[in-house]
């Protein structure tokens, strides 16, 4: 048998019931919302953590940027798990790690302890969000794909309302330490939970396992297709934007620019992410079937979402700021069109290796850009100019650089006019 001959689509897994599938979902997203958590700590914790071991903005930046670094390189391997073992052990062997890595951060004594626990965190919740998708997409109709993802993403996104004034009155209160430790013991209830709620129906069984070579051979096909580099670009900017502001900069631009308190700052925090939770589900319900009308709007919301940034950067009023950070929330729901282009992008058989190739992309951009703005950062400080101003400025540039490639380069055949 030719080894590298295609594998035969996997055996049909026996449906679930719509009330099962939904209580696994529930369970499911118990973990992404820790993983949203662990993900915009830095947002409160950046002030406190720069006090206590005189972080420059370039080292923050390497603190919150190491999650997303961890968590996009280990996509890959927890697409692999996932196809081989099953969404339910992926995440549950997974999950552990970060809850050993937000212990190891409570605990910092140093700066390189403190960034080897957001790894470990990283790593622990890098299946989070994936299992979610490979499970909506196997168990529920792909006309309801974008809807039910949109719907995850909002409830998951609860996570980020625990780090805005709940996170920030704690750490004010006790300390940061006090933020990981709640966090920490958070994430094991979340693991207890889909352990046990979250049991994965019987698959048919053809007598053959797919190695791990074929496994990675897979991805090898994914990669050349003349439509992926395109779609992973744009999806390296647009989460990798929100979250760079949300997880990291909303905190220093509050307290720095205008003067806010870290609870004041975790207010406005609270209410990004409150507002950030309709977009998803209202851009999942405008989802249009048609694939090539759908990346036409994902264009024009990205241009929209550049320009906000942009706008961030030049005004100095406090209430304007709030004002595009909410607008930014919001139209940050266009992400899960992202989701269902790659979904439509690609033949059934490799969607779970797309999913996991794309939410690789945005995670390691998530880290990328969070370095690269605390680069611009830095200099922007050493040359006497606004340092918050460079970091949204570099934002804008960044995601007007998606969009070109997402526009120019080949689009799916199945979107071609």
């Amino acid at each position: 048998m030719n080894s590298d001959a295609p594998l035969p689509p996997p055996p049909a897994a026996e449906p679930l019931t719509p009330r099962a599938a939904w209580a696994m979902v529930l369970a499911l997203c118990a973990g992404v919302a820790l993983s949203q958590a662990f993900r915009t700590v830095g947002a409160i914790m950046a002030s406190p953590l720069q006090a206590d071991f005189h972080l420059s903005a370039q080292a923050l930046g390497i603190f919150s940027g190491a999650f997303h670094f961890a968590f996009g390189a280990m996509q890959l391997f927890m697409g692999i798990g996932i196809d081989l073992h099953g969404v339910r052990r992926t995440v549950l062997v997974a999950f552990p790690v970060a809850i050993a890595g937000a212990l190891l951060s409570a605990v910092s004594s140093s700066y390189l302890m403190l960034v080897a626990g957001q790894a470990l965190i990283g790593v622990g919740c890098a299946p989070a969000f994936l299992v979610c998708t490979v499970f909506i997409a196997r168990h529920f109709p792909a006309a309801r794909f974008a809807t039910v993802s949109g719907m995850v993403l909002a409830i998951g996104g609860v996570g980020m309302l625990v780090t805005g004034t709940p996170l920030a009155w704690l750490v004010q209160a006790y300390s940061w330490r006090a933020g990981f430790l709640v966090l920490a013991l958070a994430a094991a209830l979340a693991w207890l939970a889909i352990w046990f709620w979250v049991h994965e129906p019987a698959v048919a069984s053809d007598g053959r396992r797919e190695s791990i070579p074929e496994a990675i051979r897979q991805f090898g096909a994914l990669f050349a297709m003349p439509h992926t580099l395109g779609i992973m670009v744009l999806g390296a900017v647009t989460y990798a934007a929100f979250i760079s502001l949300r997880g990291l900069w909303l905190g220093p631009l509050m307290m720095e620019r205008h003067g806010y308190s870290l609870v004041q700052s975790g207010n406005v925090a609270l209410a990004v992410s409150v507002i950030s939770l309709v977009g998803a589900p209202l851009f999942g319900r405008l989802d249009r079937e048609d694939a090539a009308s759908r990346r036409r709007w994902i264009t024009v919301c990205c241009l929209g979402y550049a320009g906000l940034f942009a706008l961030i950067a030049v005004l100095h009023s406090a209430w304007l700021d709030i004002a595009g950070m909410v607008l930014i929330g919001v139209l940050s729901g266009f992400i899960v069109w992202q989701y269902a282009d790659v979904r439509g992008a690609y033949p059934a058989t490799l969607t779970g290796r797309a999913m996991a190739v794309f939410t690789m992309a945005m995670f390691l951009g998530v880290a990328l850009m969070q370095w690269g703005t605390g680069v611009a950062a830095s200099i922007a400080a050493a040359h006497g100019a606004d340092p918050l101003t460079a970091v949204l400025g570099t934002i804008a540039a960044l995601l007007l650089a998606g969009i070109a490639a997402f526009a120019w380069l080949p689009a799916p055949k199945n979107t071609q006019a």
